[in-house]
């Protein structure tokens, strides 16, 4: 399983990148690795403002469906329309390929999410 430095995770496998007041998210590779092949990625609207813990999407795979949560709060300001016509690469590169990027509504909410230790840690529990 890779984990990367340098992102904040959630309990629901999404990871963020904070680059100032803007944000990127996607999903672990924990996350696509139990979801399997994915087929289909459902996103939100360019300008949705959404609050932390809010499902933002859906992820479908041949095995299951599966929503994806804000990990903080924010306003959407781009979505990755590659998934659009290619979902797979939340499998090939879950951390190169982000769904949704949004400009954060309160910075303080990053405070609550785990690093890359704190995150491996949490994995270990969950397969146990």
């Amino acid at each position: 399983m890779k984990i990367v430095q340098g992102l904040y995770y959630s309990k629901d496998h999404e990871w963020i990148k904070v680059e100032g007041n803007k944000a990127y998210i996607g999903i672990t590779d924990y996350a696509q690795h139990a979801l399997g092949e994915i087929v289909y990625v459902e996103m939100p609207e360019v300008e949705d403002e959404l609050s932390i813990g809010d499902a933002f999407g859906v992820i479908e795979s041949v095995k299951a469906a599966s929503d994806s949560y804000m990990p903080v709060s924010g306003k959407v300001i781009e979505i990755n329309e590659e998934l659009d016509s290619s979902p797979q690469l939340l499998n090939e590169n879950p951390y190169e390929n982000w769904i949704l990027a949004i400009e954060i509504g309160n910075i303080s909410e990053i405070e609550d999410l785990m690093n890359d230790k704190e995150y491996e840690d949490f994995c270990k529990s969950e397969s146990h």
